[in-house]
């Protein structure tokens, strides 16, 4: 199992299907496991996929349309339940303040978990870890919805032949790493650089900056190609995007991976969604995502 990876939950937009449950997403990355857009059902689909609520870590929430957010109420009871022992962050759109108190207390229950609330307000950085940092940006929909995205800082990979002419074994490496220069050696005369991996989550939205700044560079996209390109003018008027304009952003941005999701039940074959995006110029790896499918992240650039 891949220590980075992420585990498809739920791929349909608006209403699920008999194949395609409602929207989720849960991200493992390293010790972190971040959960995105728990739709209806997401509670029973995370334990179809072996993800538990004792692994979540954070939460985010693009925005409060009923396939995206629904399934946040069972989720965070859950955390409740399984008296989660560490803190859960839930990110969300600060103007929808009064659904995400709705759904975190819809019924009755022992509020026992330690939930904190973290609504977004703009554009920028919301947290860091020592995983990655957490940044949002606005994206295009009728109502308030923000794209996440998470980065690895930049480091540096050590070369053990290169220790081993210096002599430095041991203790030293780390004391080398962390001081940068040990008995006359630069950090830089026995590593190179290892740069940091990135993943960015796109939702309902219309074709905008911010799909552009989310995906720049972007080792793994997730993003919705609700409709097909036929569709256009109709996904412009729902605020959404197409199959091909998730590919031409992709392609544009250098995304690595990318993976399509949030289907519109209106189309009966998933494999005209990986060819329109390959027709916009799409070249690298593609998912057309299903439920309960586990996709890793790409390794790392060399």
């Amino acid at each position: 199992m891949s220590a980075r990876e992420l585990v498809v939950l739920g791929t349909a937009s608006q209403v699920p299907t008999r194949h395609r449950n409602h929207n989720g997403y849960a991200l493992r990355w390293g010790t972190e496991t971040v959960l995105f857009d728990p739709g209806e059902g997401t509670q029973r689909q995370m334990t179809l996929a072996g993800v538990t609520a004792t692994a979540l870590t954070r939460i985010c929430v693009t925005h409060f349309h009923g396939d995206h957010s629904l399934g946040l109420a069972g989720v965070l009871q859950r955390v409740s339940l399984d008296q989660v022992p560490h803190p859960v962050a839930v990110h969300y759109p600060g103007s929808g303040q009064e659904f995400f108190d709705r759904l975190r207390y819809a019924t009755a229950y022992h509020d026992r978990a330690r939930v904190e609330p973290c609504p977004v307000s703009g554009p920028g950085v919301l947290a860091h870890s020592a995983e990655f940092t957490l940044t949002a940006h606005e994206l295009s929909h009728p109502i308030d919805s923000f794209g996440y995205r998470l980065t690895e800082p930049d480091d540096r990979r050590m070369l053990p032949e290169r220790l081993a002419a210096h002599g430095i074994r041991g203790p030293d490496v780390g004391r080398l790493r962390r001081e940068g220069r040990l008995r006359g050696v630069d950090l830089a005369d026995v590593s190179v650089p290892r740069p940091g991996q990135s993943f960015a989550f796109i939702m309902d939205t219309r074709m905008c900056d911010g799909v552009h700044a989310l995906a720049e560079g972007c080792d793994m996209v997730v993003i919705e190609s609700t409709f097909l390109d036929r569709d256009a003018a109709l996904a412009d008027d729902y605020g959404h995007l197409t199959a091909g304009q998730a590919g031409r952003a992709a392609a544009e941005c250098g995304v690595r991976h990318l993976v399509l999701t949030h289907f519109s039940q209106r189309y009966g074959d998933p494999a005209e969604f990986a060819r329109e995006a390959r027709a916009a110029g799409f070249t690298g790896e593609l998912t057309v995502a299903e439920d309960l499918m586990r996709v890793p992240v790409p390794p790392r650039r060399a």
